[in-house]
C-alpha cells in the first residue's frame, strides 16, 4: 500500500483528488505544521453478507424460561430484602 503524506491546506485545496486516490488503495495522511493528525483510507465494504443464525445446535433454553421469578429474586432485583 503506498502511503502519501499532505499539509491539511494542500488537502482542503484537493481532497477530491484525495478520496480518488484513497479508493484506488492508496493511504493519505493529513498533516498540520508536520504533526500528522488523520488517515484518509478507501473504504472497505464486507466481503460477504452475513447469514443468519449459527447458534441453532449450540444453545439450549430451558423449559421454565419464561416462568416468573422467585419472590427474593424479584425482591433483590428491586432492593428490597427478603421475608
Amino acid at each position: 500500500m503506498k502511503t502519501a503524506i499532505y499539509n491539511l491546506y494542500e488537502a482542503k485545496t484537493s481532497l477530491s483528488k484525495l478520496v480518488d486516490r484513497a479508493a484506488a488503495g492508496e493511504e493519505i495522511i493529513i498533516a498540520k505544521a508536520g504533526r500528522p493528525l488523520a488517515v484518509l483510507s478507501g473504504f472497505q465494504r464486507q466481503r460477504a453478507p452475513r447469514v443468519p443464525g449459527g447458534w441453532e445446535d449450540g444453545l439450549w433454553i430451558g423449559p421454565d424460561f419464561d416462568e416468573p421469578l422467585p419472590d427474593d429474586l424479584i425482591d433483590a432485583f428491586e432492593g428490597r430484602e427478603s421475608e
